[in-house]
């Protein structure tokens, strides 16, 4: 099977990105941009994707939930025992990608992840609906089984052994936050010759780069 999509083209012509209209910081330059995002209801804004080595050596990506992000970087939370916590706490050098199509814009972040203090887990987990939080109790996140009725057994006792108190965060569920090395903000332009800068750390400060297309 064959299908050529070599006539697939979209001319990308909103907006440009310019040197002298950046933010000194990238956090504030993703706010600036993430702040545009989440006002386009066409926009999942906090989706991203975020890649990892695996003990297999092969890369793979997979789009998360951002929740929160500062100075310090951008948080987010996962099983530490799935496929993809395991990759991180084996391999803490990732990167995070938002697309956010309808604005033609990219952002590219590289840097190493940590796990999140039990403070921070515990206060989202506990803010999360009560079926989300039975759910990841009862999922053992990229194990293989058999069927779903096997997870909709194990939520069916979940449900009754907790009726009547809280779901506590399993220490096996929590918060990465990943702090960036480097962080790239595409803009799409006419013709292909769109925009790029990227942010480099360098101790406290940030160089601030073109990149060709």
């Amino acid at each position: 099977m064959e299908k050529n999509l070599e006539n697939y083209r979209r001319s990308y012509e909103k907006y440009d990105l310019r040197r002298e209209n950046l933010e000194d910081h990238p956090i504030q330059q993703f706010q600036n941009w993430f702040l545009v995002a989440e006002a386009d209801r066409n926009l999942e804004a906090n989706a991203m994707t975020i890649s990892s080595v695996g003990a297999d050596g092969f890369p793979k990506s997979r789009v998360v939930l951002l929740k929160k992000y500062n100075q310090d970087g951008f948080v987010f939370f996962t099983n530490y025992e799935s496929e993809k916590g395991k990759a991180i706490l084996n391999n803490p050098k990732v990167c995070l990608s938002f697309f956010w199509p309808s604005l033609e814009r990219q952002v590219i972040i590289k840097g190493t992840a940590e796990k999140c203090s039990d403070e921070i887990s515990d206060a989202y987990f506990n803010s999360r609906p009560r079926g989300s939080r039975l759910s990841a109790v009862v999922s053992n996140q990229s194990s293989v089984i058999e069927n779903r009725k096997i997870l909709e057994d194990k939520l069916q006792v979940l449900e009754e052994k907790y009726i009547e108190k809280p779901v506590e965060r399993p220490e096996f569920w929590g918060g990465f936050l990943v702090k960036p090395i480097s962080i790239e903000f595409w803009q799409g332009r006419k013709n292909r010759l769109h925009d790029r800068f990227r942010y480099t750390s360098q101790g406290s400060d940030w160089i601030i780069e073109r990149l060709a297309p």
